[in-house]
C-alpha cells in the first residue's frame, strides 16, 4: 500500500528485501502476492494510480505494483497473483460514489487492467476480485465473467466477495450461476472459523486477508497460529497478509504491520522481522498445490498441528503452540485458551511409514535469552522407531518436520544503520525519464501527484510534480476534500517548507504548503497542522487543519492562475510566518 518506500530503496538493500520475501527456500519464500488495483482513492496508508485516471487515459506504468509483481516472478516464477479494487477513478460511476452504475464499464476497466498486466509486463494474474471490504453486485460477478471470457481470459479465476462469510455463500447457494462463476470463496480477519453456508458450496476457502499486527513476536506469533488453524478450524486453504512490507512511514495507520520493516529507504536500514520466519515454517516446506491431511488438529494442552503431502511421497508436519498472550492478532477478538508444557507423539502410517528421516526447524518466539529464529536443529531417525517420534512442546513454539532437504535460512550482510529522515531534503524533480511515476518519499494522501514534464516552460519549471484527478474518485475510505501529499519527518517540530506552486484551475483553484501535519491514511480528513493557502481568486489564508476550519488569518494577495509563485512557511515555537 502506498507509497512502498521499498521502490527508492538503494541497491544491494533493495533486491536483498526483495529476497527476504519472495526467493524461493531463502526467507519467506511466499506462494501468492496480491496487489491492489490502484483507484486513486485513499486505501489505509495513502492513494494508489489508477491505469486509467480519465475515460480515454490508459497507462500501464503508474505506481509500483508492476514493478513489485516482476521482482516477485523474477525470483518465483510460480508464485500466484492476484488483483483487487479498492477505490475507483471517479469517471466510473458518472457522478455517483458507487462502482456499479455501469457494470459492463467497471468490468471492462478490470479486465484492461489484467490484459495490461500481460501486455506490458508479461505478467499473468491468477486470480481478481470484486471490491475490498464493500458491497458486491451479483450481475457485476456475472458480468465481469462474461467479460473476461469474451477476452480469452478463461483461466484467471474469481475470488468474491474480500469481506465477511455472508452474503456472499447465501448468494452462491440460492444462484447457481453465480455459483458456477464464483472459484474462491475469500473471507478478511475470519478468526480462523468458516460458516456452515460457505463449506456447503464445496468452493475453495481462503482467508483473503488476514494478520494485519505489529511485526514484533506477537505479530509472529498471531501469524504462527492462523497459518495452522485457518485450516483446523476454518477449512481454509490459503491465508493473505496484509501486509507485505512496512514500507511507509510509521505513524501512518497500521505502522509496521508488514511481515518485515524497510521504512528507510534514505538510509538502507531494514529489519527482518519474526514474521518473516513464522511464514518460512509453512511457505518453504509447501507448495500450492500440495494437500492437507485429514490428520490435523488441535493438542491436547493447547496448541496445533497440520500435515501436507504433495501426494508423490513427501510430507510436511507443522506444529505451533502459541499461547494466547503472544498470538493475540489485531482482529478480531481472540477467546482465552491455556497453552502448557506436553509431549505430542505422531505415528506415520501408510506410505508415511517408509520415511527414513525427518528434517527439523525450529521457532522459539518471546525472550531473547531463549529466542530462536527458525533454526535447523538434528534430522530425526525414524527406521528403528517404526515410524513414531515425540516432541517436548513448550509454550510460544514452532516445529516443522518434513522430508525435504531444500529449507535454508537465508541471510545477508546486516543492512546499514537506522537514522532519521535527512534534515536538509530538496528535490527539483529533474528527470527526464523517470522509472517511477511518482518521486521518492512522497506519500500522497487525498489526490495522485505525478512527474510531469511541462514541455512549454523553456526554464526552470520544466520538470515538475502535478497532481493529476480532476474528480473525486469512488471512494473506499474517507478522502480529503484537498489533495495532500506529505513527506519528511513526523517528528519535525520547527521548519522552514519552501516550495514553487502553480495554480491550473482559473478563479476556483488553490493551493497549499504545510508543516505538523498530524494524519494521514484513512483519517486524512481529521489532518491538522499548519496549512499556508493561496487561490486564484486573489486570496490568501492561514488554517490549522485540512480541512479550513480553523482560520488564522486570511486577506488579500496578488495570485492569479497560470503562473508560478515561490511559497515559504517558516514554522518556531508558537510563530509562524509565510511569504
Amino acid at each position: 500500500k502506498s507509497p512502498l518506500f521499498l521502490v527508492n530503496y538503494p541497491e544491494p538493500y533493495r533486491s536483498q528485501i526483495l529476497d527476504y520475501l519472495f526467493k524461493p527456500n531463502f526467507g519467506a519464500s511466499l506462494h501468492i502476492l496480491k496487489v491492489e488495483i490502484g483507484g486513486d482513492g485513499q486505501t489505509t496508508d495513502g492513494t494508489e494510480p489508477s491505469h486509467m485516471h480519465y475515460a480515454l487515459d490508459e497507462n500501464y506504468f503508474r505506481g509500483y505494483e508492476w514493478w513489485l509483481m516482476k521482482e516477485a516472478k523474477k525470483r518465483n516464477p510460480d508464485i500466484i497473483l492476484m488483483g483487487l479494487p479498492w477505490s475507483f477513478p471517479g469517471w466510473l460511476g458518472k457522478h455517483y460514489n458507487w462502482p456499479y452504475v455501469n457494470l459492463q464499464l467497471t468490468a471492462y476497466y478490470v479486465m484492461t487492467w489484467i490484459v495490461g498486466a500481460k501486455h506490458y509486463h508479461d505478467l499473468d494474474i491468477d486470480y481478481i476480485g470484486i471490491w475490498n471490504e464493500r458491497s458486491f453486485d451479483i450481475n457485476y460477478i456475472k458480468v465481469l465473467r462474461r467479460m473476461l471470457n469474451y477476452q480469452g481470459l478463461h483461466r484467471v479465476k474469481i475470488i468474491a466477495s474480500d469481506n465477511l462469510w455472508e452474503p456472499i455463500s447465501a448468494s452462491m447457494l440460492l444462484d447457481p450461476e453465480l455459483l458456477e462463476v464464483i472459484d474462491v470463496i475469500g473471507a478478511h480477519y475470519p478468526g480462523t472459523h468458516t460458516v456452515k453456508d460457505a463449506k456447503l458450496t464445496k468452493k475453495k476457502l481462503w482467508s483473503s486477508e488476514d494478520f494485519s499486527t505489529l511485526n514484533n513476536d506477537v505479530g509472529a506469533g498471531c501469524l504462527g497460529r492462523i497459518l495452522n488453524q485457518n485450516y483446523i478450524n476454518g477449512y481454509m486453504t490459503a491465508t493473505i497478509a496484509w501486509n507485505l512490507v512496512a514500507s511507509y512511514y510509521e505513524q501512518l495507520p497500521y505502522g509496521r504491520c508488514g511481515l518485515m520493516t524497510a521504512q528507510e529507504p534514505w538510509s538502507g536500514h531494514y529489519v527482518v522481522e519474526s514474521p518473516i520466519w513464522v511464514s518460512a515454517h509453512t511457505t518453504q516446506f509447501t507448495q500450492p498445490g500440495w494437500y492437507y491431511l485429514k490428520t490435523v488438529g488441535h493438542l491436547e494442552k493447547g496448541g496445533s498441528y497440520v500435515a501436507l503431502t504433495d501426494g508423490q511421497g513427501n510430507l510436511t508436519i507443522i506444529v505451533e503452540t502459541m499461547s494466547h498472550k503472544h498470538s493475540k492478532c489485531i482482529r478480531p477478538f481472540l477467546p482465552y485458551f491455556n497453552v502448557s508444557h506436553q509431549f505430542a507423539t505422531f505415528v506415520l502410517k501408510g506410505s508415511f511409514s517408509e520415511i527414513p528421516e525427518l528434517q527439523v526447524w525450529y521457532t522459539k518466539l518471546g525472550r531473547p535469552s531463549t529466542r530462536f529464529l527458525f533454526k535447523q536443529l538434528d534430522s530425526l531417525w525414524l527406521l528403528d522407531s517404526g515410524g513414531t517420534f515425540t516432541l517436548e512442546l513448550q509454550e510460544d513454539e514452532l516445529f516443522t518436520l518434513t522430508t525435504l532437504t531444500t529449507g535454508t535460512k537465508g541471510s545477508y550482510p546486516l543492512p546499514p544503520k537506522s537514522r532519521p529522515f535527512p534534515q536538509v531534503y530538496k528535490d527539483d524533480f529533474d528527470v527526464d525519464y523517470p522509472f517511477f511515476s511518482e518521486a521518492p518519499n512522497f506519500a500522497d494522501q487525498t489526490g495522485v501527484f505525478e512527474y510531469f514534464t511541462n514541455i512549454e516552460d523553456p526554464g526552470e519549471h520544466r520538470f515538475t510534480l502535478r497532481q493529476v484527478l480532476n474528480q473525486r474518485p469512488i471512494t473506499w475510505a474517507a478522502d480529503a476534500y484537498n489533495t495532500i501529499s506529505i513527506i519528511g519527518d513526523y517528528k519535525w517540530s520547527n521548519l522552514t517548507v519552501t516550495c514553487d506552486v502553480y495554480i491550473e484551475t482559473p478563479e476556483k483553484g488553490g493551493v497549499f504548503i504545510a508543516g505538523r501535519v498530524n494524519k494521514g491514511g484513512i483519517l486524512i480528513r481529521g489532518a491538522r497542522g499548519v496549512f499556508f493557502w493561496i487561490f486564484a481568486n486573489g486570496t490568501y489564508r492561514v488554517t490549522g487543519d485540512l480541512g479550513g476550519w480553523i482560520i488564522y488569518a486570511l486577506g488579500h494577495v496578488d495570485v492569479t492562475a497560470k503562473k508560478w509563485y515561490t511559497l515559504t512557511l517558516i514554522i518556531n515555537g508558537r510563530f509562524s510566518s509565510g511569504m
